[in-house]
């Protein structure tokens, strides 16, 4: 059974948790991680199926159930073997990879997913503009055709990453004469091509996570677009729904995540405890497992398909219980909790939650309700594709782009 994200579904080709074991140690006795170098190691487990189990077979996986892929995680994770630092590289894993496999040509998978899997190449999403935020499917940024390449013009922002990127994930308006969903064409932009300027956007914690970038005659060939001209809307839901999913989704064991560290605070200093405190935390652990139990499920429903409207409840839930959490340890810390490390401004590669103290969760959590779709969009997909409500009216479906009010 083949599945909708490339992979194959339940039982095929015969692998099962002992025969990916097997091709694991086979793997290890040729490329022990102690001697072997970590780019050379991360190329090679690519090569051996070992990195996407769900994946096709010479495009990093086995055509496998996408769930064996944590056999083999935990396999060689006990042999010491280096991981591809996933926080770096978690666009590119989460959103461009999996639609890179199902819209992309045979020569850019074969061009994109070994490096973008190993790190050597970084990637970025260029999908929200400055009046395109929320309402996405209005954005701006024009691609025009010239000959066998696009010229590109345009603004995107809130950029994680795009200060280290080397590609991008990019939607921009094709065709002006018609309603505004289907005049989007969807594209990989090289982020080191003349046109390309990135500026830093500095956040309430202080550092520029996040950029604007402007496209000024960017020219992109057309070999580099995904799906059809003017079907960008459509390739890109598949990588939104693929974000929230990477964003809410993430497994985690019981207690991990942001519950984690108010956890480990109760515990350390009993002299904190109230029991109004007591009672909110239990209340925020509680919650804590019900998505961590939720996340597992959508899991698992991958495994025989794409994702679907489901991951929107993941990353609400992901999101509100970040910045409930986060909250709640600061306050249990008291003054200790408004102590914050470094204001210095810096272009981080990555996010780091756990790493720091609870002033710089309590402020970044604040830009989980944004990123990856806002809490209220989120809700009104929850509503519509989930529960079956009335869609809201809207006005402007079947009215050309270029005849929008502005």
């Amino acid at each position: 059974m083949t599945t909708d994200d490339g992979g194959t579904g339940p039982g095929s080709a015969g692998w099962g948790p002992d025969e990916v074991r097997e091709r694991v140690r086979e793997f290890l006795a040729a490329h022990d991680p102690a001697v072997t170098e970590r780019t050379e190691f991360l190329r090679a487990r690519f090569d051996a199926g070992l990195a996407w189990a769900h994946f096709p077979v010479g495009l990093g996986g086995l055509g496998a159930p996408r769930s064996l892929q944590a056999v083999a995680d935990a396999e060689l994770a006990a042999a010491g073997a280096p991981d591809n630092d996933p926080q770096r590289i978690g666009i590119g894993l989460g959103m461009a990879a999996p639609t890179i496999l199902r819209y992309g040509t045979p020569e850019q998978k074969e061009r994109f997913l070994r490096p973008l899997w190993t790190g050597e190449e970084v990637w970025c999403q260029l999908f929200s503009e400055p009046g395109a935020g929320s309402d996405l499917a209005s954005l701006r940024t024009r691609a025009v055709r010239d000959g066998d390449t696009w010229v590109v013009d345009g603004q995107k922002v809130w950029t994680s990453s795009a200060h280290t990127a080397r590609w991008a994930i990019l939607i921009a308006r094709t065709d002006p004469d018609v309603p505004k969903h289907r005049g989007i064409t969807y594209f990989v932009c090289d982020m080191t091509a003349p046109g390309v300027e990135v500026r830093p956007l500095r956040q309430i914690t202080g550092e520029a996570e996040f950029n604007e970038v402007f496209l000024t005659g960017v020219r992109i060939p057309d070999a580099h677009r995904l799906g059809d001209e003017g079907d960008g809307w459509r390739v890109a839901q598949a990588t939104l729904m693929n974000e929230r999913v990477a964003i809410g989704g993430n497994p985690l064991p019981r207690e991990g995540g942001m519950i984690a560290r108010a956890a480990a605070v109760w515990r350390e200093r009993p002299e904190l405890r109230t029991l109004q405190l007591h009672d909110r935390l239990l209340e925020l652990w509680v919650e804590a497992e019900v998505a961590r139990l939720g996340a597992e499920r959508v899991r698992q429903q991958l495994t025989v398909g794409a994702p679907g409207p489901e991951g929107s409840g993941l990353k609400l839930a992901f999101a509100g219980l970040n910045q409930r959490i986060s909250g709640f340890e600061v306050e249990l810390l008291g003054e200790d909790g408004l102590r914050y490390e470094d204001w210095t401004m810096v272009r981080p590669e990555k996010v780091d939650f756990y790493g720091r103290d609870a002033g710089y969760r309590y402020l970044r959590a604040k830009g989980n309700s944004i990123e990856g779709g806002t809490s209220e969009i989120l809700r009104n997909i929850i509503a519509e594709r989930v529960l079956g409500l009335p869609a809201e009216p809207r006005n402007d479906k079947d009215v050309a782009w270029k005849d929008l009010p502005r």
